[in-house]
């Protein structure tokens, strides 16, 4: 008999690559989207059902999301919790949503202290790594087969905000040049939703309560990343690389990298590199930029 997994959120960038990934594979996939309320428990226990051998929450943000995730997790096998790398606090206390970006020695393990948890409006800058926190530290504490999953920058189809459209409007616009601040050095590790998937796949065979940093096997810089898009689409440009300037900043250009020998240790095996998994999300800025071109004329 197929495995079942019930994913929440499953209609967004994460779930979807989640739900097409395990349906590959044999599983049979409930991914509910707006017609199940994620703060309503009976809506939650009605999709639940009698239980599953996968639970997959992409839309816990806070501590009151996690209580109401409980009583599922309890019927599952393993339960997957997608959190964030905005957890993740320097010894200044800096962080991915501070007004400073953090200052880390190395690739981020696992180990690296987070902030301080907080129950607060979890959608604000501030406020979003804390409640994370929160929410992680709510599901881990319950003894409960929990999987922490930390990702970066996470890309793929269908994303709603597309970090490669920068670079991408800029080629279809036929610009002769690519400015880039700090010599485009600047690196905030991406993390495919395809990754993201593969990895989760991976916690559904290994159950167990432990946090994970889930990012693509590589990490490229920003002058890296534009070269990749560049050549994605046959597009010769000149880099103007600058020193110190506040011209040519980038999505990438500040962050920092996650150590992701934990998850590779547990038999994850990613997908594919960035130029290898961002090709699909090309293809989708082109066609939409053909689309859109089209609804002009």
């Amino acid at each position: 008999m197929s495995r079942r997994a019930l994913i929440l959120g499953g209609t967004g960038l994460i779930g979807r690559a989640a739900a097409r990934r395990l349906r590959q594979a044999g599983w049979t996939v409930d991914a509910p989207g707006r017609e199940v309320d994620r703060g309503d428990p009976e809506a939650l226990a009605a999709a639940m059902g009698d239980g599953a051998d996968l639970l997959v929450d992409t839309l816990c943000y806070s501590a009151q999301d996690a209580r109401t995730l409980l009583p599922l997790a309890r019927k599952a096998v393993s339960t997957v919790m997608i959190s964030a790398k905005a957890v993740y606090a320097d010894s200044r206390g800096r962080h991915a949503n501070s007004p400073e970006p953090p200052r880390f020695d190395g690739p981020v393990t696992e180990d690296q202290p987070t902030l301080a948890p907080q129950e607060s409006d979890p959608f604000t800058r501030e406020g979003y790594g804390p409640n994370k926190v929160a929410a992680e530290r709510t599901l881990l504490d319950s003894g409960l087969p929990v999987t922490v999953l930390r990702p970066s920058k996470v890309h793929g189809p269908g994303n709603k905000r597309p970090l490669e459209q920068y670079f991408v409007e800029r080629i279809l616009a036929g610009n002769k040049v690519v400015v880039l601040a700090a010599r485009g050095e600047g690196v905030d590790h991406p993390t495919a939703a395809a990754n993201l998937a593969a990895l989760a796949e991976t916690v559904a065979d290994h159950p167990g309560a432990r946090v994970l940093n889930a990012a693509d096997p590589d990490a490229p810089n920003g002058l890296e990343i534009s070269r990749i898009i560049a050549a994605s689409l046959g597009h010769v440009w000149t880099e103007i690389l600058l020193d110190h300037s506040e011209a040519g900043l980038h999505p990438w250009h500040r962050g920092f990298v996650l150590d992701t020998s934990a998850a590779v240790a547990l038999g994850h095996r990613p997908v594919g590199d960035y130029a290898h998994t961002v090709q699909e999300t090309l293809r989708d800025l082109v066609s939409r930029h053909s689309w859109q071109d089209r609804a002009r004329e």
